[in-house]
């Protein structure tokens, strides 16, 4: 990544021994850049172009945002395909060569313009008592993170990938050359950035907007080469957990080596928000599964006859209820599931017998991993019991637990909603190299998207 000049007013942190060529640094290596942020007399309000991520952006929140402002960012991180010259359905990377489109006109429109200098951005996510979410606040600071892979054990995934999302979003940067969205990613300083952090936020913020949640997002930017300094000695002794964006950190790391024969690369590092856990902890929530081709009565089925050690119990009560009760069981120790065809109908799925993981889990991996919800719920359930196909026709990840359950309602399948797992136990996994089931956990609060854009342009 080249160097903001002298005159812009902005230094470089201190480079590692891996800046900026393709070997991991001792730690974690943030750089400034010069963002693109909305300029708001261009859009109705900044609100207005936000967007959850691409990821957690269902069919009907994707088509309220489109209709918010026809600039909202989802049209740039879920492009929608257009119809070619011959009226045919536009393929994928027609797709992508519209959100290019987008961005380029969006720019040369003014409706999105860079910032003057290379900057950290100090971003701050809060919710008052009585929101959805709860009393919650949250802040950390986005940049340009230094790219490196499992080897360098500076930044570490905690769950698997799949390829087609990983394709997806390959596809989207390569044309774009833009992050359009930062990844979540915690890490536990020693103290000065999260110092540099709380000065910043006693200033006039670059902006001030309040989304449909009830989250108020303020963004500040820190271009003083001290402070910049600080932040980047105390992040040189940190390394980070993904929290959310794995599918994307494996998208930086497929282009990164896909540019290696560039001697000065901005695509050797990627857009995150880094969040210290030890002042701001996460919440950790689970992700649900819809079996859509396996009906409910066809899984219980299949229990019985299983005999392996599962115990079934029909839940009174509401979703609340049930969660609750899923919650208790998980206190008492072992594996628990809340099985439901969206009826109405729940019930506590527990077990399996020692046996039946001794040949169903493998062995060369931690206990902590050979017991978790999501390895059993994969490799014994889907697996070994239930025989479900791992792929998207067969098996559904979604975020909220009513919103599973309206899906095996719709689909005739069954909903199997799972605990949130620990963060403790995640970083645990996550320094011994070893990755959980994909969508094990849902991190958050998630950054909104649209904030602020890194453009490869800029270098």
């Amino acid at each position: 990544m080249s160097a903001p000049s002298a005159g812009s007013g902005a230094t470089p942190p201190p480079s590692g021994p891996g800046d900026p060529g393709h070997v991991a640094t001792a730690g974690l290596s943030l750089w400034p850049f010069r963002g693109l942020r909305y300029v708001p007399e261009r859009v109705g309000t900044l609100a207005a172009v936000t967007s959850p991520p691409y990821d957690v952006v269902d069919p009907h929140r994707r088509l309220s945002l489109e209709t918010a402002d026809p600039h909202n960012v989802v049209r740039l991180i879920l492009p929608r395909p257009e119809p070619d010259d011959t009226g045919e359905r536009a393929d994928r990377d027609t797709r992508y060569r519209h959100a290019a489109r987008l961005l380029e006109s969006w720019l040369r429109e003014g409706v999105l313009a860079p910032d003057p200098r290379p900057a950290l951005y100090v971003y701050e996510q809060r919710t008052a008592a009585d929101s959805p979410t709860g009393e919650l606040l949250q802040r950390g600071l986005i940049g340009a993170l230094a790219v490196s892979g499992r080897e360098g054990a500076v930044v570490l995934p905690h769950e698997d990938v799949m390829p087609r999302p990983v394709a997806d979003r390959v596809g989207l940067m390569r044309t774009t050359r833009a992050n359009l969205e930062p990844l979540l990613l915690t890490y536990r300083g020693k103290g000065p950035a999260a110092a540099v952090i709380e000065r910043t936020v006693l200033g006039e913020p670059l902006l001030t907007t309040t989304t449909s949640d009830g989250t108020r997002h303020r963004l500040w930017a820190v271009t003083d080469p001290v402070e910049l300094a600080e932040v980047s000695r105390d992040l040189a002794t940190c390394r980070a957990l993904i929290a959310d964006g794995h599918h994307r950190w494996e998208m930086y790391l497929r282009l990164q080596r896909e540019h290696r024969h560039l001697p000065f690369s901005p695509w050797d590092r990627g857009m995150v928000l880094l969040v210290d856990t030890a002042r701001y902890p996460l919440r950790v929530r689970a992700i649900h599964r819809v079996l859509y081709r396996l009906p409910l009565r066809r899984a219980l089925e299949a229990l019985t006859v299983c005999e392996d050690g599962w115990r079934v119990s029909e839940l009174s009560g509401d979703l609340n209820a049930a969660l609750a009760a899923l919650d208790e069981a998980k206190r008492a120790g072992g594996n628990a599931f809340v099985l439901t065809g969206g009826d109405g109908v729940r019930r506590l799925l527990t077990g399996p017998g020692e046996a039946l993981l001794d040949t169903t889990v493998a062995k060369d991996r931690p206990e902590e991993w050979r017991h978790l919800d999501a390895t059993v719920l994969h490799a014994t359930l889907l697996e070994h019991v239930w025989q479900v196909p791992d792929g998207p026709d067969d098996i559904g990840y979604l975020h909220a637990a009513a919103a599973a359950e309206r899906e095996a309602a719709r689909t005739g399948g069954t909903a199997v909603l799972l605990h949130p797992v620990d963060e403790g136990v995640v970083r645990r996994l996550a320094e011994q190299g070893v990755t959980m089931p994909r969508k094990s956990t849902s991190f958050g609060p998630k950054p909104a998207s649209g904030l602020v854009l890194r453009s490869l342009e800029l270098g």
